[in-house]
């Protein structure tokens, strides 16, 4: 199934995704922590989905920000939420791997867009789109499934409302990681994503242009820092943030 079909069937259950205790507490605290101040910037953000972090991101402060996603049905969502709680925000129905704005932006943010890529030449196409769409000195940041810390078999989070999957031990280049997520009210749903080794994004961001690619966290909030029922997502984290930025 193409990632535009994937999403689109199950767009309604991953919008809903977005209120599991660990999009909060973790990932949101985690993407912000590396965004720091973004008051006044002009922002892309890549593989938008229903738009939860494109409004994040304009909450946050930024001037203008332009959500871009290949799920008609995620963009279906996020232009219905702009209409009914309007903020500014912008949705293109587009593919992220050829996207090109004309213009650069300050900021490009791709949150679980790079582990679509099955493929380093994939991965690059990826990376290349964000370095094109930015300008000098601007950054690119986003989240990622953790490929440090790699799935043996299954390795079930039920507590966090997932597990993933990869049939292979260790994976090789292009396996396949299969995530399935049970929201809080009961409904459940899965998508696929792909293992490229932690050296083959390095690889892709320098191939692109980018100096300085990093992982970042994950972090916890610090309303939750001394709850142990944190501990086994933080000590094995399945997701990870990253950052670099286009030299001046």
């Amino acid at each position: 199934m193409s990632s535009e079909n994937q999403y689109d069937a199950i767009a309604e259950a991953y919008k809903n995704s977005k209120q599991l205790p660990f999009r909060e507490y973790i990932e949101a605290h985690t993407l912000f922590e590396i965004l720091g101040d973004i008051r006044g910037q002009c922002v892309l953000d890549l593989a938008c989905g229903e738009g939860f972090y494109t409004r994040k991101i304009k909450q946050a402060g930024a001037r203008a920000v332009t959500g871009v996603d290949i799920s008609a049905e995620m963009i279906k969502l996020a232009e219905e939420e702009e209409r009914v709680r309007p903020l500014g925000c912008e949705y293109l129905h587009r593919d992220a791997a050829d996207l090109d704005l004309g213009e650069q932006v300050d900021l490009a943010v791709a949150m679980y867009l790079l582990n679509y890529a099955k493929t380093p030449a994939e991965l690059l196409r990826f990376v290349e789109v964000a370095y094109r769409n930015l300008r000098p000195g601007g950054r690119f940041v986003g989240f990622n499934d953790n490929v440090q810390q790699v799935p043996r078999g299954t390795v079930s989070f039920p507590q966090y409302g997932f597990d993933k999957t990869c049939a292979n031990a260790p994976p090789q280049e292009g396996d396949v990681i299969l995530y399935r997520v049970k929201n809080e009210d009961g409904t459940a749903f899965e998508f696929e994503n792909y293992f490229l080794k932690p050296e083959t994004y390095h690889w892709a961001f320098q191939r692109a242009g980018f100096a300085d690619f990093q992982w970042v966290g994950p972090f916890i909030h610090p309303s939750q820092q001394d709850n142990p029922f944190w501990d086994a997502f933080m000590s094995r984290p399945p997701t990870i943030g990253f950052c670099a930025v286009k030299q001046e």
